[in-house]
């Protein structure tokens, strides 16, 4: 069953479950595909991700199992939700499951939130594919997802 406060998508990518748990953990190759931030797979690893002109969001890792499940607070000290990753070997890749949850949707911030990040999740969900198929050494990806699923 969905939460009516929460956002679900899924991606499959053509990598193994390793190259995608490094997408969302090294920060190098996260700015590339969504915004820049010291994300490290650590429990109580506390970062902050630049969502351009929402500025700069405080985060905190709330749970890891490597390259299975990445948790992490998000906007802390305005929306703060929870964005959870969740990777599942499928084929000869790895499906890619997002959860955004817990927006407050009895405020106007929260409603807009979960709109505007509903819209653009999936596009940067195919952003991460794109990157991961360019591999890492062109130095072309997009620095930051500004514009997109950022409340």
């Amino acid at each position: 069953m969905t939460e009516p406060d929460a956002i679900h998508c899924d991606q499959f990518l053509p990598h193994p479950p390793a190259t995608v748990w490094k997408a969302l953990t090294d920060p190098r190759l996260h700015a590339r595909w969504w915004a820049a931030g010291d994300v490290r797979a650590e429990v109580g690893h506390r970062f902050t991700l630049d969502m351009g002109k929402w500025g700069e969001q405080p985060c905190e890792v709330i749970t890891v199992e490597p390259e299975r499940l990445l948790s992490y607070r998000f906007a802390r000290t305005t929306i703060d939700t929870t964005i959870t990753w969740r990777l599942e070997p499928e084929g000869n890749g790895t499906r890619l499951f997002l959860e955004h949850a817990g927006f407050d949707l009895d405020t106007p911030m929260g409603r807009t939130a979960i709109e505007g990040m509903g819209r653009g999740w999936p596009s940067l969900l195919r952003r991460l594919a794109t990157v991961l198929g360019e591999g890492e050494g062109d130095g072309n990806g997009n620095s930051n997802g500004e514009g997109e699923a950022a409340g």
